[in-house]
């Protein structure tokens, strides 16, 4: 008598999990190692991730054809499993910031906003917009209320220092810093996908002292799942915390 062959289900199943597990590596390595642009890196996560989904479903089915026993159940454990670490990764990554709203450019002052220069010649940016979209500026302040100017007790030039230090103290990479003007410029990259926001920060003086506006834009879609405006607050944090501790 010739051996059960393994149910071609479960076979299958495992195999788009195998082949959603080197899309996803292949995407997140190539991106990060600046082989692939951010957005195709991404964009070949998702499809590893289409691919699991999928690998999930046929794993479901392939448990059932193999419920009495026959040959191929590990293979469609292991896409069942597969698929719901997909699922948990993104939940995990994309619950906390289900309110965000779809928009990518944020500022503490919508009214009057930093302009970017610098970023502007960059090479990706030479063909997009820079100006802040007027529209976003309900939106804004609807989701982030708590973003608002920065006020220091301090002259400009002290303000426009301890600036540049928060930043470089939450890894910002200076691109443009105009000390005289109170004008300084950043970028800062994803840890996965390399995606690149532009930063901009604006000191100028204000009774008593100075005042510092910040505008943090990505490259890269239209959502950016409260990143931007969770950038403004970590440097609103190191800049106010240097300050009381000078």
């Amino acid at each position: 008598m010739f051996p059960q062959r393994p149910s071609s289900i479960a076979v299958f199943s495992s195999l788009l999990a195998s082949v959603a597990i080197a899309l996803a590596a292949t995407g997140v390595l190539l991106a990060n190692l600046g082989v692939l642009p951010p957005l195709s890196g991404f964009y070949t996560f998702g499809l590893g991730l289409l691919l699991a989904l999928l690998g999930l479903g046929f794993g479901a089915l392939g448990l059932r054809a193999t419920r009495h026993g026959r040959p191929g159940r590990p293979r469609a454990w292991f896409a069942v499993a597969t698929g719901a670490a997909f699922v948990a990764i993104v939940l995990a990554s994309a619950l906390p910031s289900r309110d965000a709203p779809r928009i990518n450019d944020i500022t503490t002052d919508p009214d009057d906003p930093p302009v970017f220069e610098a970023a502007a010649d960059a090479g990706p940016n030479r063909a997009r917009d820079m100006a802040y979209p007027a529209d976003f500026a309900a939106a804004q302040r609807a989701a982030y209320p708590d973003l608002a100017p920065i006020r220091l007790d301090v002259p400009p030039a002290d303000a426009f220092a301890r600036a540049r230090g928060a930043a470089e103290s939450l890894g910002w990479e200076i691109t443009a810093a105009d000390p005289e003007r109170g004008v300084l410029e950043a970028e800062q990259r994803s840890r996965l996908f390399r995606f690149v926001d532009d930063v901009v920060v604006r000191v100028r003086p204000a009774d008593g002292g100075s005042v510092v506006d910040v505008r943090s834009k990505s490259r890269d879609g239209r959502g950016d799942l409260g990143v931007n405006a969770r950038r403004i607050r970590a440097f609103r944090t190191a800049l106010v915390g240097g300050a009381a501790a000078r």
